[in-house]
């Protein structure tokens, strides 16, 4: 029955461990969630989320390669064919281009890794020096970001190595070191907040996933990325004529998501300080951690969506895409009715946890409805586009570009006059009336002329 519950969900294997993981980031998410709440006070809850805003500017240093890269390896890899031990073998062109991708995201990683380091740092300071107002209650939150930006770089170094095994088709294992990652970072941020350790718990997480990664990855796969970084480069990827072409679509798609999904924080932080700037952080915390679980079921697919891309096979593609995407919209919208019951259940019956009222360090019901709506839809967006790119190429750079330049007006002019419901309601509209009915028509129209033989 279990087996047979599973099928119709369109759980394999890949997406059992990666939605084990994202359950249970969801589940002790909402124990966090709670600790948090009630060990941190509110202006510390503001820092520790705000945080996670200022840190996203990472992706302006990344712009969407870790994905490029799953995807040209996953090209690659459906020529070969990988032996017992690991190795693989098949024409030496496709096993030239694959090490040689591999060289190549080690070493751009690790230069990129030093100047994010300096600017993120700086960026920190600066902001949190201008708009933290110490008058009220002395917050210590310089020591927690340098090393929690120094713990950043480390990731960020290792997060093409990820990739690059998922490419692989190596899925399934990437998706049970991530799992094991979540169990030990949350238990290690439970113990952190009931231990005093304040604004410090921050760097736990990304202390605990580095060092797990190193261990795990480096024992199950170390012997094959070495076969395959010393394999002989004959044929190259060419960055310029390959990669450039498609990244920088895709990168001014990931700057544009910025402006959309990590504007809201340090805004309400400057503007209406950092107690209501926790409550958005909190409720998007619970809301991002929902939309990885959700977006598990497409991107575990990813290459094997490659896969049918580069040999032709765009029936299956399709067969496997529409399959999966309604069973991601189901979930989400299952998920989201019960986290609405459950916070309207906390605030009605005023549930308080160590003399915290829970409710009051969430969203209220209408803003948070509104983040709901706009979750929903984006979930969709975010889903056809993933499909679209596994062709490699970026069909949604003008729809990024307007949707963060709308969010980001929305957020700067309606957060400075009407607050946190303004923002919300600015959000929701631009998702649902603008890049919603735009984002569809670039989907079906884009699959219609790619499959054309």
């Amino acid at each position: 029955m279990i087996k047979t519950i599973a099928r119709r969900l369109g759980i394999d294997r890949a997406i059992f461990y990666a939605s084990s993981a994202r359950l249970f980031q969801g589940a002790a998410g909402v124990v966090s969630v709670l600790l948090v709440a009630s060990l941190l006070s509110d202006v510390e809850q503001g820092f520790y989320y705000t945080f996670a805003s200022i840190l996203a500017i990472q992706l302006f240093f990344e712009l969407g390669l870790g994905g490029i890269i799953t995807q040209f390896v996953a090209h690659e890899r459906a020529h070969l064919e990988e032996l017992p031990d690991g190795r693989f073998v098949g024409a030496d062109k496709h096993l030239s281009r694959l090490a040689y991708l591999l060289r190549f995201c080690v070493k751009w990683y690790a230069v990129l890794a030093v100047g994010l380091m300096v600017v993120i740092t700086t960026v920190g300071f600066v902001f949190f020096t201008k708009y933290y107002n110490a008058g009220g209650e002395q917050v210590y939150w310089e020591w927690p970001w340098v090393l929690l930006v120094f713990l950043t770089a480390i990731n960020f170094v290792i997060s093409p190595i990820s990739a690059y095994i998922e490419g692989l088709g190596k899925v399934e294992q990437i998706a049970k070191i991530r799992l094991m990652q979540q169990i030990v970072s949350q238990l290690l941020l439970w113990g952190g907040l009931l231990i005093g350790f304040r604004l410090f718990v921050v760097v736990l997480a990304p202390f605990s996933m580095a060092v797990l990664f190193l261990l795990l990855g480096g024992r199950q796969f170390g012997p094959v990325l070495k076969n395959l970084y010393e394999i002989k480069i004959r044929e190259k990827v060419c960055y310029k004529t390959e990669i450039l072409p498609y990244q920088w679509r895709i990168a001014l798609s990931w700057v544009s998501g910025y402006f959309i999904f990590q504007l809201f924080n340090p805004v309400l932080f400057a503007t209406d300080g950092a107690a209501v700037a926790g409550q958005m952080g909190m409720t998007l915390s619970i809301l991002n951690s929902l939309q990885a679980l959700a977006l598990s079921w497409v991107t575990t697919k990813v290459p094997v969506m490659s896969s049918y891309i580069a040999t032709g096979a765009y029936e299956n593609l399709d067969l496997l895409f529409n399959r999966t995407l309604k069973q991601m919209m189901s979930l989400v919208l299952s998920v989201l009715l019960l986290m609405l019951g459950v916070v309207i259940w906390l605030d009605y019956f005023q549930i308080t946890l160590f003399g915290v009222l829970i409710s009051k360090r969430l969203l209220p019901i209408l803003p948070m409805g509104l983040m709901m709506i706009a979750l929903f839809v984006n979930q969709y967006i975010a889903a056809v586009a993933t499909y679209l790119r596994c062709h490699k190429r970026e069909p949604f750079l003008v729809n990024s570009i307007v949707g963060g330049g709308l969010c980001a007006l929305s957020t700067l002019l309606l957060g400075k006059y009407y607050g946190v419901l303004g923002i919300t309601m600015g959000y929701c509209a631009i998702t649902v009336l603008v890049l919603l009915p735009w984002a569809h028509r670039i989907y079906v129209t884009k699959k219609r002329a790619w499959h054309q033989f």
